[in-house]
C-alpha cells in the first residue's frame, strides 16, 4: 500500500510554488531568516539561489537588524574557525540572528568568547567521554527498547510525543540527574527558551519570562543540592564542584543549564523524527537500510547532515574583515546557514538527495566546528544509531500516514508533530 504519493504531491506543488516565489524575488528583498519558509519547508530555493548569485548577502528587508547570511560550506567554515574574528558572545548578541532579548541574556559557553569559553566548555566534557558513552549506551538501549516495545500497532500516533520526546528527555533527566517524575519540565523549558512570539509555544513575553523564572529557581535548587553534596556523575554535580564553573553568577549558571538542556534535547530530538520522515519520503533507501541494517551507521550522519537541526549560528564582527568579496564591518551580524552549507553543491554529490550510504558521511556542518563544535555530538549519534537498531528488530516498517507540522523558527529546525503508523 502506497500511502506516501498524496504527501509527495503536496510536498511537490509547495517546492514549485517556492521555486517560483524564490526566483521572482529581487535579491535586494531577500530574509532567508524569515521563520515561515522553515515552518512551510519553503527554505530551499531561497538558499539554492543565494548560492548561485550572492553567497554572501546583506539582508535589510526584515522586521530586524540588517544581518549577512554566509550560505556555503567553505566561507561558513571560515567564520566557524575564526574566533578571534567573529564573536559569540551575547553582550554582541549572542549566537542567533535575533539579538537575545532583553532580560533573557543569560551568558553561556556557547555564547562566549576566549579563553572563558573553554574553561567552562571543559566542566561538563567528562559527561561525553568513551567510556561513560558505553555506560550510556546500555541505558539508552534499554529505554528504547521500552518505549518501542509500548508503541501501538495498526493505529495513527505522534512519532515526536511517543518516540522522540520521550527518549531524548529520558536521557535529559539521567544527564541532569533530574527527578524523573518531572522530567517533562525539561521538554518544556526548551521549547519555551527558543520560542519566538509567533510560534504560539507561550502566549506572551509575560507568560515566558515566568516559565523561564521557574526554571531559574527549580535548577537554582537543584544547584545548592548538588553544591553541598559529594560530586556524582551529572552535569550539575559536574559544573558544581569545578573551580570554572563552580562560582559563576546565577546568570552564567542559568545559561549553560539551558544550553544543555536545549542541546540535549532539540538536536536529538528533531534529527530523530526526521530520520523517519527521511526514509519515508525515500522509499529505496529505506528498503536498502532493512536489508542491511549495518548501514545505520552511515545513516546517521547523513540524516543529521539532511536535517540539520540547528539551522544556523549567528557570529558578530569584532572587526572590519571580508567574506567571499564582501566588506563586513565591524559589529556586523553574520550568519551562518548550516542549513544551506549542507545543501552545497560544491561540496557534496547530488546535496537534495537522502543517501543513506554517502562516502565521507560526516563532512556535515550540522554540529558546527572550531571551538564551538557540540560537545555532545557523540552522544546525539549514539542515541540515533541504538534507536534505529532497536526499530529495526521490531518493526517491518514505521509508516508516515500525513504531514510533519514543523515549528515556527529559522534556528530550531525542527517538529511539533510526525504522524506514522506501524502495520501489525
Amino acid at each position: 500500500m502506497n500511502i506516501q504519493a498524496p504527501v509527495k504531491v503536496d510536498k511537490a506543488e509547495r517546492m514549485r510554488r517556492a521555486r517560483e516565489e524564490a526566483y521572482a524575488t529581487p535579491l535586494s528583498q531577500f530574509h532567508p531568516g524569515a521563520p515561515r519558509l522553515f515552518q512551510d519547508d519553503t527554505l530551499w530555493p531561497w538558499f539554492e539561489r543565494l548560492r548561485k548569485e550572492e553567497p554572501v548577502h546583506y539582508c535589510t528587508n526584515a522586521p530586524i537588524e540588517p544581518y549577512w547570511s554566509v550560505v556555503k560550506y567553505n566561507d561558513i567554515m571560515h567564520v566557524d574557525t575564526n574566533h578571534g574574528i567573529f564573536s559569540s558572545d551575547s553582550k554582541l548578541g549572542g549566537i542567533s540572528i535575533r539579538d537575545v532579548p532583553e532580560g533573557y541574556d543569560y551568558p553561556s559557553f556557547i555564547a562566549m568568547d576566549q579563553p572563558r569559553h573553554s574553561a567552562q566548555r571543559k566542566t561538563v566534557s567528562p559527561m561525553f567521554t568513551p567510556q561513560h558513552l558505553d555506560e550510556l549506551a546500555r541505558l539508552i538501549r534499554q529505554r528504547s527498547q521500552t518505549v518501542l516495545d509500548n508503541l501501538p500497532r495498526n493505529e495513527t500516533f505522534n512519532f515526536v510525543e511517543r518516540v522522540s520526546i520521550e527518549l531524548t528527555t529520558q536521557m535529559l533527566a539521567t544527564l541532569f540527574d533530574f527527578p524523573w517524575e518531572e522530567r517533562r519540565k525539561l521538554t518544556r523549558w526548551s521549547d519555551v527558551s527558543t520560542a519566538l512570539p509567533k510560534s504560539g509555544i507561550v502566549a506572551s513575553a509575560e507568560e515566558r519570562r515566568r516559565e523561564m523564572d521557574e526554571c531559574y529557581a527549580y535548577m537554582s535548587k537543584l544547584w545548592n543540592e548538588r553544591v553541598n553534596s559529594a560530586p556524582r556523575n551529572d552535569l550539575l554535580s559536574l559544573m558544581a564542584h569545578n573551580e570554572a564553573t563552580r562560582h559563576m553568577d546565577p546568570d552564567n549558571l542559568m545559561g549553560n543549564i539551558i544550553l544543555l538542556i536545549v542541546g540535549g534535547n532539540d538536536t536529538t530530538r528533531n534529527t530523530m523524527t526526521g530520520s523517519v520522515l527521511a526514509l519515508n519520503e525515500n522509499p529505496e533507501q529505506y528498503d536498502k537500510l532493512r536489508a542491511n541494517p549495518e548501514l545505520i551507521d552511515s545513516m546517521v550522519p547523513e540524516v543529521i547532515r539532511w536535517q540539520t537541526p540547528l539551522a544556523h549560528m549567528r557570529r558578530t564582527a569584532l572587526q572590519d574583515t571580508e567574506i567571499g568579496g564582501k566588506h563586513i564591518r565591524k559589529g556586523d551580524r553574520v550568519v551562518m546557514w548550516y542549513v544551506s552549507g549542507n545543501r552545497d553543491e560544491e561540496m557534496f554529490e547530488k546535496p537534495n538527495e537522502f543517501i543513506i550510504d554517502r562516502p565521507r558521511p560526516r563532512t556535515h556542518l550540522s554540529f558546527g566546528f572550531g571551538i564551538h563544535r557540540c560537545v555532545g555530538m557523540r552522544l546525539a549519534e549514539l542515541q540515533l544509531r541504538i534507536v534505529w537498531e532497536e526499530m529495526l528488530k521490531r518493526f517491518d516498517r514505521i509508516e508516515v500516514v500525513g504531514e510533519p507540522k514543523r515549528i515556527y523558527s529559522s534556528f530550531i529546525k525542527g517538529y511539533e508533530s510526525l504522524p506514522v503508523r506501524i502495520p501489525g
